[in-house]
Protein backbone atom coordinates (compact mmCIF):
# COMPACT_ATOMS: atom_id res chain seq x y z
CA UNK A 1 0.00 0.00 0.00
CA UNK A 2 1.19 3.75 -0.92
CA UNK A 3 2.60 5.47 2.17
CA UNK A 4 0.95 8.36 0.93
CA UNK A 5 -2.97 7.03 0.81
CA UNK A 6 -4.31 10.35 -1.47
CA UNK A 7 -1.13 9.87 -3.95
CA UNK A 8 -0.55 7.45 -6.72
CA UNK A 9 2.81 5.12 -6.27
CA UNK A 10 5.91 5.49 -6.15
CA UNK A 11 6.86 7.81 -4.03
CA UNK A 12 8.82 10.56 -6.32
CA UNK A 13 6.73 12.74 -8.79
CA UNK A 14 7.60 14.18 -12.08
CA UNK A 15 7.50 18.71 -12.02
CA UNK A 16 6.58 19.37 -15.52
CA UNK A 17 7.05 23.25 -15.47
CA UNK A 18 10.51 23.26 -16.63
CA UNK A 19 9.58 22.05 -19.71
CA UNK A 20 7.53 24.94 -20.92
CA UNK A 21 8.12 27.87 -18.38
CA UNK A 22 10.51 29.51 -16.16
CA UNK A 23 13.98 28.27 -17.11
CA UNK A 24 14.70 29.97 -19.77
CA UNK A 25 13.46 29.40 -23.54
CA UNK A 26 10.93 26.24 -23.56
CA UNK A 27 11.39 22.90 -24.27
CA UNK A 28 10.74 21.96 -28.41
CA UNK A 29 7.54 20.51 -28.32
CA UNK A 30 8.60 17.37 -29.84
CA UNK A 31 11.08 16.72 -27.51
CA UNK A 32 9.26 17.31 -24.37
CA UNK A 33 6.78 14.65 -25.48
CA UNK A 34 9.45 12.59 -26.10
CA UNK A 35 10.77 13.62 -22.23
CA UNK A 36 7.34 12.62 -20.53
CA UNK A 37 6.55 9.32 -22.29
CA UNK A 38 10.11 8.20 -21.03
CA UNK A 39 9.28 9.45 -17.73
CA UNK A 40 6.37 7.32 -18.07
CA UNK A 41 8.12 4.56 -19.21
CA UNK A 42 10.86 5.11 -16.37
CA UNK A 43 7.71 4.70 -13.76
CA UNK A 44 6.81 7.73 -13.30
CA UNK A 45 3.05 8.16 -12.51
CA UNK A 46 2.30 11.36 -10.81
CA UNK A 47 2.84 14.35 -12.87
CA UNK A 48 2.62 17.84 -11.94
CA UNK A 49 1.20 20.46 -13.67
CA UNK A 50 -0.74 24.24 -13.44
CA UNK A 51 -2.98 26.86 -15.01
CA UNK A 52 0.07 29.61 -14.60
CA UNK A 53 2.97 27.18 -16.13
CA UNK A 54 3.74 28.49 -19.80
CA UNK A 55 0.52 30.49 -19.84
CA UNK A 56 -1.44 27.15 -20.64
CA UNK A 57 1.02 25.92 -22.98
CA UNK A 58 2.37 23.22 -20.30
CA UNK A 59 -1.35 21.96 -19.50
CA UNK A 60 -1.72 21.63 -23.25
CA UNK A 61 1.64 19.88 -23.55
CA UNK A 62 0.82 16.92 -20.64
CA UNK A 63 -2.03 16.60 -22.05
CA UNK A 64 -1.18 15.87 -25.93
CA UNK A 65 1.65 13.58 -24.40
CA UNK A 66 -0.67 11.65 -21.58
CA UNK A 67 -4.01 11.42 -22.86
CA UNK A 68 -3.32 7.79 -24.05
CA UNK A 69 -2.02 6.84 -20.67
CA UNK A 70 -4.74 8.80 -18.60
CA UNK A 71 -6.09 6.11 -16.88
CA UNK A 72 -2.71 4.95 -16.05
CA UNK A 73 -1.23 8.45 -14.09
CA UNK A 74 -2.13 10.63 -11.33
CA UNK A 75 -2.91 13.70 -13.05
CA UNK A 76 -2.25 17.12 -10.21
CA UNK A 77 -2.99 20.69 -11.65
CA UNK A 78 -3.50 24.60 -10.32
CA UNK A 79 -5.58 26.90 -10.40
CA UNK A 80 -5.85 30.53 -8.88
CA UNK A 81 -2.52 32.20 -10.45
CA UNK A 82 -2.55 32.43 -14.32
CA UNK A 83 -1.43 34.99 -16.59
CA UNK A 84 -3.47 37.10 -17.89
CA UNK A 85 -2.75 39.86 -20.82
CA UNK A 86 0.44 39.09 -20.31
CA UNK A 87 0.72 39.77 -16.36
CA UNK A 88 0.73 37.16 -13.55
CA UNK A 89 -2.56 37.44 -11.74
CA UNK A 90 -3.90 36.12 -8.13
CA UNK A 91 -7.47 35.26 -8.66
CA UNK A 92 -8.88 33.33 -5.84
CA UNK A 93 -12.79 33.54 -6.57
CA UNK A 94 -14.63 30.58 -6.59
CA UNK A 95 -16.04 31.84 -10.31
CA UNK A 96 -12.13 32.11 -11.50
CA UNK A 97 -11.74 28.74 -9.81
CA UNK A 98 -14.39 26.88 -11.86
CA UNK A 99 -13.78 28.80 -15.20
CA UNK A 100 -9.93 27.56 -14.76
CA UNK A 101 -10.50 24.62 -13.73
CA UNK A 102 -12.86 24.00 -16.67
CA UNK A 103 -10.03 25.46 -19.07
CA UNK A 104 -7.55 23.22 -17.50
CA UNK A 105 -9.80 19.99 -18.36
CA UNK A 106 -10.07 21.29 -22.05
CA UNK A 107 -6.29 21.50 -22.26
CA UNK A 108 -5.46 18.38 -20.46
CA UNK A 109 -8.33 16.21 -22.47
CA UNK A 110 -9.63 14.68 -19.65
CA UNK A 111 -12.74 14.90 -17.86
CA UNK A 112 -11.22 14.71 -14.12
CA UNK A 113 -7.96 15.81 -12.39
CA UNK A 114 -6.93 13.59 -9.66
CA UNK A 115 -5.50 16.87 -7.51
CA UNK A 116 -6.23 20.36 -7.92
CA UNK A 117 -4.36 22.95 -6.21
CA UNK A 118 -5.26 26.56 -5.41
CA UNK A 119 -1.57 27.81 -6.57
CA UNK A 120 -1.56 30.85 -4.53
CA UNK A 121 -3.62 32.23 -1.31
CA UNK A 122 -5.65 35.33 -2.57
CA UNK A 123 -4.93 37.50 0.37
CA UNK A 124 -8.23 39.46 -1.10
CA UNK A 125 -10.82 36.38 -0.60
CA UNK A 126 -11.27 33.86 2.08
CA UNK A 127 -9.48 30.70 2.01
CA UNK A 128 -12.99 29.17 2.84
CA UNK A 129 -14.72 30.71 -0.05
CA UNK A 130 -11.92 29.35 -2.40
CA UNK A 131 -11.94 25.75 -0.41
CA UNK A 132 -15.11 25.67 -0.81
CA UNK A 133 -15.22 26.40 -4.49
CA UNK A 134 -12.65 22.96 -5.00
CA UNK A 135 -14.73 21.41 -2.89
CA UNK A 136 -18.23 21.93 -4.81
CA UNK A 137 -15.64 20.93 -8.18
CA UNK A 138 -15.03 17.44 -5.97
CA UNK A 139 -18.88 16.95 -5.06
CA UNK A 140 -18.86 17.29 -9.35
CA UNK A 141 -16.95 14.48 -9.92
CA UNK A 142 -14.60 17.40 -12.03
CA UNK A 143 -11.63 17.04 -9.49
CA UNK A 144 -10.25 14.10 -7.12
CA UNK A 145 -9.55 15.96 -4.05
CA UNK A 146 -8.34 19.35 -3.27
CA UNK A 147 -4.40 21.05 -2.40
CA UNK A 148 -3.03 24.22 -1.20
CA UNK A 149 0.55 25.85 -2.56
CA UNK A 150 2.48 27.69 -0.33
CA UNK A 151 0.17 28.30 3.01
CA UNK A 152 0.92 28.44 6.62
CA UNK A 153 -0.57 26.13 8.86
CA UNK A 154 -2.97 27.98 9.92
CA UNK A 155 -4.89 28.76 6.24
CA UNK A 156 -4.54 25.27 6.59
CA UNK A 157 -6.48 24.84 8.84
CA UNK A 158 -9.10 27.30 8.32
CA UNK A 159 -9.52 25.07 4.64
CA UNK A 160 -9.61 22.21 6.06
CA UNK A 161 -12.57 22.54 8.60
CA UNK A 162 -14.34 24.11 5.21
CA UNK A 163 -13.35 20.96 2.74
CA UNK A 164 -10.79 18.67 3.47
CA UNK A 165 -7.48 19.04 1.99
CA UNK A 166 -5.86 16.21 0.80
CA UNK A 167 -2.30 17.55 0.14
CA UNK A 168 0.13 20.72 0.62
CA UNK A 169 2.55 21.88 -2.18
CA UNK A 170 5.10 24.11 -1.06
CA UNK A 171 9.52 24.71 -1.64
CA UNK A 172 11.38 22.25 0.65
CA UNK A 173 15.00 21.55 0.54
CA UNK A 174 17.83 21.89 2.59
CA UNK A 175 18.15 24.93 1.51
CA UNK A 176 14.30 25.88 1.71
CA UNK A 177 13.23 24.70 5.37
CA UNK A 178 10.47 26.79 5.72
CA UNK A 179 8.00 24.05 6.37
CA UNK A 180 10.13 22.54 9.34
CA UNK A 181 8.34 25.83 11.45
CA UNK A 182 4.81 24.32 11.36
CA UNK A 183 3.17 23.38 7.82
CA UNK A 184 4.95 19.37 8.11
CA UNK A 185 3.62 19.26 11.59
CA UNK A 186 -0.03 20.15 10.70
CA UNK A 187 0.09 17.83 7.61
CA UNK A 188 1.26 15.23 9.82
CA UNK A 189 -1.47 15.56 12.54
CA UNK A 190 -4.50 16.29 9.64
CA UNK A 191 -3.13 13.28 7.33
CA UNK A 192 -1.93 15.23 4.65
CA UNK A 193 0.66 14.71 2.10
CA UNK A 194 3.23 16.96 1.67
CA UNK A 195 4.82 17.88 -1.49
CA UNK A 196 8.06 19.38 -2.32
CA UNK A 197 8.65 21.14 -5.47
CA UNK A 198 12.07 22.61 -6.26
CA UNK A 199 13.52 19.54 -4.10
CA UNK A 200 16.93 20.29 -5.88
CA UNK A 201 16.90 23.63 -4.86
CA UNK A 202 16.20 24.59 -8.14
CA UNK A 203 19.61 23.18 -9.57
CA UNK A 204 21.68 24.25 -6.54
CA UNK A 205 22.03 20.99 -5.23
CA UNK A 206 22.67 18.81 -8.09
CA UNK A 207 26.33 20.67 -8.01
CA UNK A 208 25.92 21.00 -11.69
CA UNK A 209 25.54 25.32 -12.14
CA UNK A 210 29.14 26.70 -11.26
CA UNK A 211 28.28 30.13 -12.28
CA UNK A 212 24.84 32.24 -12.04
CA UNK A 213 26.11 34.11 -14.32
CA UNK A 214 25.56 31.23 -17.41
CA UNK A 215 21.89 30.89 -16.90
CA UNK A 216 19.88 32.30 -19.60
CA UNK A 217 17.54 35.19 -20.59
CA UNK A 218 14.20 34.53 -19.08
CA UNK A 219 15.05 32.01 -16.34
CA UNK A 220 13.59 33.19 -12.95
CA UNK A 221 16.90 32.28 -11.11
CA UNK A 222 18.38 35.43 -12.54
CA UNK A 223 15.72 37.24 -9.99
CA UNK A 224 16.25 35.13 -6.82
CA UNK A 225 18.50 36.57 -4.24
CA UNK A 226 20.36 33.19 -3.47
CA UNK A 227 21.52 33.41 -7.20
CA UNK A 228 22.65 36.87 -7.33
CA UNK A 229 25.71 38.91 -6.61
CA UNK A 230 28.48 37.30 -4.04
CA UNK A 231 25.38 35.54 -2.14
CA UNK A 232 25.97 32.37 -5.11
CA UNK A 233 29.75 32.25 -4.88
CA UNK A 234 29.08 32.34 -0.80
CA UNK A 235 26.51 29.33 -1.21
CA UNK A 236 28.66 27.27 -3.09
CA UNK A 237 31.09 27.02 -0.77
CA UNK A 238 28.18 25.06 0.86
CA UNK A 239 28.81 22.40 -1.70
CA UNK A 240 31.88 21.36 -0.84
CA UNK A 241 31.32 18.78 1.95
CA UNK A 242 28.18 18.23 0.23
CA UNK A 243 29.60 16.65 -2.92
CA UNK A 244 32.15 14.83 -0.65
CA UNK A 245 29.38 12.89 0.95
CA UNK A 246 27.50 12.22 -1.69
CA UNK A 247 30.33 10.61 -3.20
CA UNK A 248 31.21 8.54 -0.14
CA UNK A 249 28.08 7.36 -0.12
CA UNK A 250 27.78 6.30 -4.34
CA UNK A 251 25.03 8.22 -5.01
CA UNK A 252 24.77 11.59 -7.70
CA UNK A 253 23.87 14.82 -5.66
CA UNK A 254 20.58 15.02 -6.82
CA UNK A 255 19.73 11.57 -5.33
CA UNK A 256 21.22 12.66 -1.91
CA UNK A 257 18.98 15.67 -1.79
CA UNK A 258 15.80 14.12 -2.57
CA UNK A 259 16.43 11.08 -0.18
CA UNK A 260 17.07 13.64 2.16
CA UNK A 261 13.96 14.61 1.78
CA UNK A 262 12.12 11.16 1.76
CA UNK A 263 13.32 10.64 5.13
CA UNK A 264 11.94 13.63 6.79
CA UNK A 265 8.50 11.84 6.77
CA UNK A 266 6.66 9.32 5.15
CA UNK A 267 4.57 12.30 4.01
CA UNK A 268 6.37 13.59 1.54
CA UNK A 269 6.74 13.22 -2.13
CA UNK A 270 9.19 15.42 -3.83
CA UNK A 271 8.20 16.09 -7.24
CA UNK A 272 11.46 17.51 -8.80
CA UNK A 273 11.20 18.84 -12.33
CA UNK A 274 14.18 18.14 -15.28
CA UNK A 275 14.09 18.75 -19.00
CA UNK A 276 17.09 16.17 -19.12
CA UNK A 277 15.59 12.20 -20.01
CA UNK A 278 19.11 11.12 -18.01
CA UNK A 279 18.37 13.30 -14.64
CA UNK A 280 14.52 12.64 -14.55
CA UNK A 281 16.16 8.84 -14.38
CA UNK A 282 18.66 9.99 -11.79
CA UNK A 283 15.84 11.78 -9.71
CA UNK A 284 13.62 8.59 -9.81
CA UNK A 285 16.22 6.33 -8.67
CA UNK A 286 16.80 8.21 -5.60
CA UNK A 287 13.71 6.42 -3.85
CA UNK A 288 16.05 3.13 -3.54
CA UNK A 289 18.17 5.17 -1.58
CA UNK A 290 18.05 5.33 2.34
CA UNK A 291 20.11 7.35 4.50
CA UNK A 292 21.36 6.33 8.22
CA UNK A 293 20.85 8.65 11.19
CA UNK A 294 24.24 9.87 10.94
CA UNK A 295 24.23 10.82 7.36
CA UNK A 296 20.91 12.49 7.47
CA UNK A 297 22.56 14.84 10.62
CA UNK A 298 25.38 15.82 8.42
CA UNK A 299 23.36 17.34 5.38
CA UNK A 300 21.07 18.81 8.41
CA UNK A 301 24.23 20.94 9.53
CA UNK A 302 25.97 20.98 6.37
CA UNK A 303 22.58 23.23 4.19
CA UNK A 304 19.84 25.06 6.31
CA UNK A 305 18.77 28.59 7.28
CA UNK A 306 20.91 29.68 9.10
CA UNK A 307 23.92 29.40 6.92
CA UNK A 308 22.74 29.69 3.42
CA UNK A 309 23.34 33.34 2.12
CA UNK A 310 20.16 35.44 0.62
CA UNK A 311 16.65 35.15 0.99
CA UNK A 312 14.54 32.43 -1.10
CA UNK A 313 12.14 35.58 -2.66
CA UNK A 314 12.10 38.96 -3.91
CA UNK A 315 10.16 41.15 -1.65
CA UNK A 316 7.69 41.27 -4.75
CA UNK A 317 7.93 37.73 -5.29
CA UNK A 318 7.28 37.30 -1.02
CA UNK A 319 4.13 39.17 -1.08
CA UNK A 320 2.59 36.50 -2.91
CA UNK A 321 3.34 34.00 -0.95
CA UNK A 322 1.45 32.86 2.82
CA UNK A 323 4.60 30.28 4.24
CA UNK A 324 6.07 30.79 7.53
CA UNK A 325 8.99 32.33 7.46
CA UNK A 326 12.19 32.28 9.88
Amino acid sequence: MSKHPHLSNPNIGLGCMNLSHAYGIPVEEKQAIKALHAAFEMGYRHFDTATLYGAGKNELLVGKALKERRNEIFLASKCGMAMVDGKKVINGRPENIRKQCEDSLQRLQTDHIDLYYLHRLDSSVAIEESAGALGDLVKEGKIGSVGLSEVSADTLTRAHNEFPITAIQSEYSLWTRNPEIAILEACEQLDISFVAFSPLARGFLTGTLKDAATLENGDIRNNMPRFQGEHYPSNLELLNDYLVLAKDIGCTPAQLALAWLTSKSENIVPIPGSRSIDHMRDNFTAAKLTLDAKQIDLLDEMINQNNVHGTRYTTAQQAEIDTEEF
